[in-house]
């Protein structure tokens, strides 16, 4: 049987890393959305041809898009793919205040999934919106999909399964009304990625200290350190070590250190062990355990866009660090798209 042949739409596309790796799979995205006018440039200057659309999709109408794009409804061959931002429901504990509009997005998406009925579903977002799935609406979204004759399938896996380097748990859904069979990637068989198979000399990476600024596009750029946390970083073991040995440091530490806080900050990464996820402050040592296994920083920005599994000559055209982590982290690891992509078109 032939493969089929396929062309997608990515609802809250960021910098692309689902875009990216659903072409790589051979589909052809022909469009990603997003609100952020920063994305635009490292979307489509790494994606020719796709088209980046700036639109907010609380605001987005569905026949303003039908005639864009020249979408035609109940189009057997057309790809729907939401992974919209999910801090609402993240475990992470941020302000849910500040992502209080994030938690209906779902539910905008579903307006353009029941208008034009695709032949293909994608969605995926934190572990959380699963947990919490009559509030978070995918209840309501998926019993919808099911109602209308598609095939659906979700769960949470580990990326670390599909080829990604990380500890990454995320929430997957992949519905067809056009296939005999539920459609989802398989988890590998080959061994589980590391750190050492992605980062190193033998990787590409030459050694650098903190501040390092890399002015090319391969942006191997690093976040500067306060006197303190470089001398904490530098008494703090190599290839794994934790921060315990200076939390009550009457020098390095806290005067009163009650065991509050991110237990993995200010920790290093381990060379035979996946990396934990990869998040929008990545290029924080106080953020997580984003400290490199063995040299004395966090790691770069291009080391994090490799942990995310984008390609290296991918360019993040971005105005500051913040930014062009903020993209990396919030994106769908293009070699787990691809599987999902994969699985699209091999499907029967």
């Amino acid at each position: 049987m032939s493969q089929r042949v396929i062309k997608g739409v990515d609802f809250f596309c960021s910098g692309g890393g689902m875009t990216n790796g659903m072409r790589s799979a051979g589909i052809n995205v022909i469009a990603g959305i997003d609100y952020d006018p920063e994305c635009k440039a490292t979307y489509e200057s790494n994606n020719i041809g796709s088209e980046f659309i700036l639109a907010d999709i609380f605001t987005l109408k569905e026949e303003d898009l039908e005639k864009q794009l020249s979408l035609k409804r109940n189009d057997n061959n057309l790809l729907f793919i939401g992974c919209s931002p999910c801090q609402f429901w993240s475990i992470i504990r941020t302000d849910k205040r500040k992502s209080e509009q994030s938690k209906d997005l779902l539910g905008e998406f579903s307006r353009f999934v029941k208008y034009f009925n695709p032949g293909f579903v994608v969605v995926e977002n934190v572990p959380g919106i699963a947990t919490r799935k009559d509030e978070s609406g995918l209840t309501a979204f998926a019993n919808d999909l099911t109602n209308r004759g598609y095939k659906v399938k979700f769960k949470v896996v580990n990326l670390n399964e599909y080829g990604v380097p990380q500890t990454r748990k995320r929430f997957s859904l992949v519905a067809s009304r056009v296939t005999t069979e539920e459609v989802f990637p398989s988890p590998s068989k080959a061994a589980k990625p590391t750190v050492k198979d992605f980062l190193g000399k033998q990787n590409g990476f030459p050694k650098i200290t903190a501040g390092h600024r890399d002015e090319s596009d391969f942006n191997h750029s690093v976040a500067k350190l306060s006197d303190k946390n470089l001398e904490r970083l530098i008494g703090t073991p190599t290839n794994g070590g934790n921060a315990i040995w200076w939390r009550t440091d009457k020098k390095l530490g806290r005067a009163k250190y009650t065991g509050d806080g991110f237990k993995d900050s200010y920790s290093r990464m381990c060379w035979d062990k996946a990396a934990p996820t990869i998040t929008t402050k990545f290029f924080s040592i106080s953020n997580g355990r984003f400290a490199h296994p063995e040299e004395h920083r966090a790691i770069s920005i291009r080391e994090g866009a490799t942990l995310q599994t984008f390609p290296k000559n991918y360019i993040f055209h971005a105005t500051s660090m913040q930014s062009a982590a903020r993209m990396i982290g919030n994106a769908v690891p293009p070699e787990y798209a691809r599987r999902i992509g994969k699985a699209i078109i091999n499907s029967k």
